[in-house]
């Protein structure tokens, strides 16, 4: 940037992001990380061996991440944080026909949910391109189609779940109201509350100790019913003399402050996340807690890795998909014709009226894929979860995942991923769940569908799928090395 002409490309970019985020911290080095590779599950701590630059970089990354986390509480807000950052970084919206060269840099989006980082590389597309697919949305509650409700005094919104989460640790916890509402005559309305400082929040009251002995006998899966994961929106009749009702007042409030009507939260994407700020963690500052880190990390990572990215030897597609917490479903998902249908757009670009199926089919088949899901790592606290000489641990690199029963990569394709991260010098490590007893799906399948070679990545968490999960500094930072091996390193 002009701003900086003498700065690394690596401290431009955090820099960059860190002002458009609202970060004001600027990094203080460029060294790589000291990580080293870890095979046969004899690694250690990536802390071990990191010299004084190493853990200022994990630091600087750790804040311009805090930051994009901050922003990015949705899909919808991940998007719009990518696609502006992108903008800034020289990307360029790519439109169909456009045929991409080496070096190029373009940006496509689906449907403000979901979108592509599409890097040009030295060989021709029609030779195969490198995927790195990654998911933005996170586990979270949705408002209903209708979803004010009243009950005992009090206006309480109706809610779903999206992704797999434990209802308890939903309550008490403060949340936040975002995303958008549209309207028959074409209006998108934007909804923000709970985020800034001074707003109000929402919250699902649980029951306290002292009335909670019935509650107290239920399985932890009964404690708290889906069904009662009902927010608090207001309380208490309003206006003159107390004739409005609550709920009442909730509609009168919408359309005062939105000019929106009841029936348009029918056409509304409205989530409830987590309304705390991302923090440091630890007296030591080395771990992040923060809401959306699944998978909003691998997405990070991924974004961070093309900014960086030059002289590629193959075409390179970073995808940002929707709905993987709910398996990949609808236009957004990975289980849409979205990423086939753009390489086979840039395909076409490149050979034209030369253009044939089996040459797309072709160029699949010869293109290598990464899916990254973040996993959970050893907690301290249950570690008899894991069987241990298997697990991922925080802070020993990125782990490549080997459930076996025909989810793994081949053995061959393994092997050269080995090759590129031991090449780069980056730290990862193995994992595999107790067999029978844990699991859980990836955008791999989606992608090993389409006749690609396919590995899957994770960085492991504390606390995955909660309110609140905890990363190591070092592992993000490692992800970042990790992408950049797999989309640098030559056949």
């Amino acid at each position: 940037m002009s701003s900086l002409p003498h700065a690394p490309r690596t401290v431009k970019t955090a820099l960059a992001l860190s002002l458009l985020l609202g970060s004001h911290l600027i990094p203080t080095t460029t060294a790589q990380a000291n990580d080293k590779p870890c095979p046969q599950g004899t690694c250690e701590s990536a802390w071990k061996a990191a010299s004084k630059d190493d853990k200022e970089q994990a630091s600087a990354f750790g804040e311009t991440y805090k930051a994009f986390l901050d922003r990015a509480r949705t899909e919808l807000l991940t998007v719009a944080a990518v696609r502006e950052e992108a903008a800034r970084q020289g990307f360029k919206e790519w439109t169909p026909g456009t045929r991409v060269e080496a070096g190029d840099k373009y940006f496509h989006v689906n449907r403000d949910r979901a979108m592509a980082l599409i890097i040009g590389g030295k060989a021709p597309i029609a030779d195969g391109v490198r995927i790195v697919a990654s998911h933005i949305d996170s586990p979270r509650l949705e408002l209903k189609g209708r979803p004010v409700d009243e009950g005992q005094g009090f206006a309480l919104f109706q809610t779903n779940y999206h992704g797999g989460i434990k209802t308890y640790q939903w309550t008490n916890t403060p949340l936040a109201l975002v995303g958008r509402v549209d309207t028959k005559a074409g209006k998108t309305v934007e909804i923000s509350v709970g985020l800034k400082a001074d707003d109000p929040i929402l919250m699902i009251p649980d029951l306290s100790p002292h009335t909670a002995r019935d509650q107290m006998k239920k399985s932890a899966r009964d404690v708290v019913a889906h069904e009662e994961l009902d927010p608090i929106v207001a309380h208490g009749p309003h206006g003159e003399d107390g004739k409005f009702s609550a709920r009442t007042w909730v509609f009168q409030y919408l359309k005062e402050t939105y000019d929106i009507e009841a029936a348009d939260l029918v056409s509304a994407e409205l989530s409830l996340v987590p309304a705390m700020r991302p923090r440091d963690m630890g007296l030591d500052r080395r771990l992040i807690a923060a809401y959306g880190q699944d998978d909003r990390l691998a997405a990070y990572a991924s974004m961070m890795a093309a900014f960086d990215a030059s002289r590629l030897p193959h075409t390179t597609i970073i995808q940002f998909a929707d709905n993987e917490e709910s398996g990949n479903v609808n236009v957004s998902g990975a289980s849409s014709t979205y990423l086939p249908d753009l390489v086979s757009e840039l395909v076409y670009a490149e050979l034209g009226d030369t253009y044939r199926q089996p040459l797309f089919t072709r160029t699949l088949r010869a293109s290598k894929a990464l899916s990254i899901d973040v996993n959970p790592g050893v907690n301290p606290m249950s570690p008899g979860a894991w069987e241990l000489s298997n697990a991922p641990r925080l802070g020993y690199g990125v782990n490549i995942k080997l459930y076996g029963r025909g989810f793994d990569a081949n053995s061959e394709f393994i092997a050269w991923t080995r090759n590129a991260l031991d090449e780069a010098n980056v730290a990862w490590q193995t994992t595999t769940y107790k067999v029978g007893r844990a699991g859980g799906g990836t955008l791999g399948k989606e992608l090993a569908k389409l006749n690609i070679d396919t590995i899957d990545f994770g960085v492991p968490l504390l606390s995955i799928h909660t309110p609140v999960a905890v990363s190591d500094k070092m592992d993000v930072l490692a992800l970042k090395k990790a992408i950049a091996a797999f989309i640098t390193h030559k056949d």
